[in-house]
């Protein structure tokens, strides 16, 4: 249950692998923890679909900038073969969260070129992943899956949210391109 007089906050999101996804928000200022799994949701979305619980202080990035990032670090606007899997949704804990996020996507969608298709769903539904997975990237850089599928999105990141990057989080190398 979240506070009003508290500033951190939880939001939950899935579009590609957790892994992926844990690595692009614990590269964040203001992200305090990144919780990998599996969330399901309601109606035809019951399975559980590869998602990350990420909790921020909303007074060092707001929800439109956590949402933001995510429909920029995945497909957000292709459908694919492997959306069971892979459901590009923001899951919300409250029906008032789910309304500020369908009004942040409605205002990003004019900057991208093709429809978004990310859904706003209710999380139902939350198992973590096994330990071993937990922050995946940060303990295997050089592992072929991160250097093919989550360096790609480090670099956006980079690239394009270079201020929202807390440079005491990510890799040395990362941290060189931030402040060279």
């Amino acid at each position: 249950m979240q506070s009003t007089k508290s500033k951190l906050h939880k939001i939950a999101v899935g579009g590609g692998c957790h892994w992926c996804t844990e690595a692009v928000y614990q590269s964040l200022k203001g992200v305090s923890k990144v919780e990998q799994g599996f969330i399901s949701s309601s109606g035809s979305n019951t399975s559980f679909s590869e998602a990350v619980i990420v909790h921020f202080d909303k007074e060092v990035i707001g929800l439109a900038a956590i949402i933001e990032i995510h429909l920029h670090t995945h497909s957000s606007t292709s459908e694919h073969g492997m959306r069971s899997k892979y459901r590009s949704a923001v899951y919300t804990f409250s029906k008032d969260q789910a309304l500020d996020v369908e009004k942040i996507i409605n205002e990003l969608q004019e900057g991208f070129e093709h429809k978004i298709i990310t859904e706003v769903l209710p999380l139902v539904d939350f198992k973590s992943s096994e330990k071993q997975f937990a922050n995946y990237y940060f303990n295997n850089p050089q592992k072929p899956f991160c250097q093919n599928y989550i360096e790609p999105k480090i670099q956006l990141l980079l690239q394009r949210f270079s201020n929202r990057i807390d440079a005491n989080k990510i890799r040395r190398q990362d941290a060189v391109a931030l402040n060279p």
